[in-house]
């Protein structure tokens, strides 16, 4: 399950890259089963917010990091802001997560267009993923421009892209997020053990953590 650039193409040079945080969802599914909560405000099990824990953990392996927010989650922008993100609102992350990338990627184009980064993308309601997972996204970025992990032969997240990405990026509207990138570009497929690529916080019975695919 790989398909990798050639040889010649693939670098070792120090790779600047940055964390792309999505988290514009609005949780209906868990507002349906707690009234009233938001779940990246949540607390896990040891006390900290989803959010907090999805941002410090991609915060480890990139330079920085940019949460993209709908408007109006004033204490949502205060948590991640306290957790080190530039946070990005916009309206148009409501039409749902191709909008927010897109958002994002044309921030970071207008913040330095002559140095533009690799990208580590992220879900702010994916705080079980591990900081070596994080990692070897990133590391693999130096062999393909599309990376992404999988577990027990499904594909998980984050999802890394090269800066030669960001134009694509940019270019995306409404939900349909990132799936034609690897279609049109060579793909590094990283198998690793981390179940925490696969799931998700999608109802507060999630709060607990993932279960274990290799005791299913």
């Amino acid at each position: 399950m790989s398909n990798v650039e050639s040889p010649h193409l693939i670098s070792t040079a120090p790779m600047s890259c940055v964390g792309i945080l999505l988290a514009a969802g609005e949780g209906r599914r868990f507002a349906q089963q707690a009234p009233g909560a938001d779940k990246l405000l949540a607390r896990l099990a040891d006390g900290r917010y989803v959010a907090e824990t999805s941002a410090a953990n991609l915060h480890r392996s990139v330079d920085w990091v940019v949460a993209v927010v709908r408007p109006g989650r004033p204490a949502l922008r205060a948590c991640l802001e306290m957790s080190g993100c530039h946070v990005l609102e916009t309206e148009l992350a409501s039409q749902g997560m191709g909008a927010s990338l897109a958002a994002a990627a044309h921030y970071l184009q207008a913040r330095d267009p002559e140095q533009l980064p690799a990208v580590v993308v992220a879900l702010a309601d994916m705080p079980w993923i591990r900081r070596d997972t994080y990692e070897k996204v990133k590391a693999a970025l130096h062999e393909a421009p599309v990376v992404a992990p999988v577990r027990h032969g499904r594909r998980g997240h984050p999802v890394g892209f090269r800066a030669s990405c960001l134009p694509e990026l940019a270019a995306l509207s409404g939900d349909q997020g990132a799936r034609g990138l690897f279609d049109r570009h060579p793909v590094q497929w990283v198998d690793v053990s981390d179940d925490g690529v696969l799931h998700d916080i999608d109802v507060p019975a999630d709060l607990v953590g993932p279960p274990d695919l290799d005791s299913l």
